[in-house]
């Protein structure tokens, strides 16, 4: 089983048994989350913006705006940055306030974004992350014109450095509070796709498509 190597970044030192390097872990997590938060350092004024990415092999794609000051800053400064993720599973609900905590799946990654430049590359990202949003999408729409794409930033970025951390199962109470009366135990938390609702301007004879039922 392969593994991401540890490094004074991503050591977990605090509950270490919950840390996981272990490649499959850590991209199981990327593929399930929607969106990531990416922070770097702008003369000492640290910033963390939030966005949607998508995962290839073993890189990591952000997209957004040619016009987009942070990621102008990533493209022209080569700003080492810091992603996180985190998946929230459930309301772990203790006996006593001090234990109350949460089951979840984070993954943090640190690197040096690089400009994607080669068109193959572009076009993949883009599909990859349209058909992350929403399975099935990619074959169904307009794909981009080159005004669009030369509209578009897409920045890649390989993950070296990366570690998860994870925490499943019940309250972890003081033995002697285990008597007390008071109900404990975990509520699941779930991100849930609803019914679509149509755009107001939809032709009336356009049908959901079926990978949206």
């Amino acid at each position: 089983m392969s593994s991401f190597p540890i490094t004074d970044k991503t050591e977990i030192t605090r509950l270490a048994k919950r840390g996981s390097y272990d490649k499959e872990t850590v991209y199981s997590i990327l593929d399930e989350a929607l969106v990531c938060t990416l922070a770097y350092c702008k003369d000492n004024q640290p910033f963390q913006i939030p966005t949607g990415f998508c995962r290839i092999g073993n890189k990591i794609y952000i997209h957004g705006s040619v016009g987009s000051f942070y990621m102008r800053e990533l493209r022209d400064k080569k700003q080492p940055v810091c992603i996180s993720i985190t998946l929230l599973d459930g309301m772990v609900l203790a006996r006593s306030a001090f234990h109350h905590s949460v089951n979840y799946r984070s993954v943090v990654i640190f690197g040096v974004p690089e400009l994607v430049t080669d068109t193959t590359e572009l076009y993949q990202a883009l599909e990859v992350f349209t058909e992350k949003m929403c399975p099935g999408r990619w074959a169904d729409i307009r794909k981009p014109t080159e005004g669009e794409w030369k509209a578009t930033m897409v920045l890649s970025m390989e993950i070296k450095e990366a570690s998860a951390k994870i925490r499943v199962g019940p309250p972890k109470d003081d033995e002697e509070d285990y008597d007390l009366n008071i109900w404990a135990g975990v509520q699941p938390v779930k991100l849930e796709r609803k019914a679509v609702i149509p755009d107001p301007a939809l032709k009336s004879d356009i049908a959901i498509p079926s990978y949206l039922l």
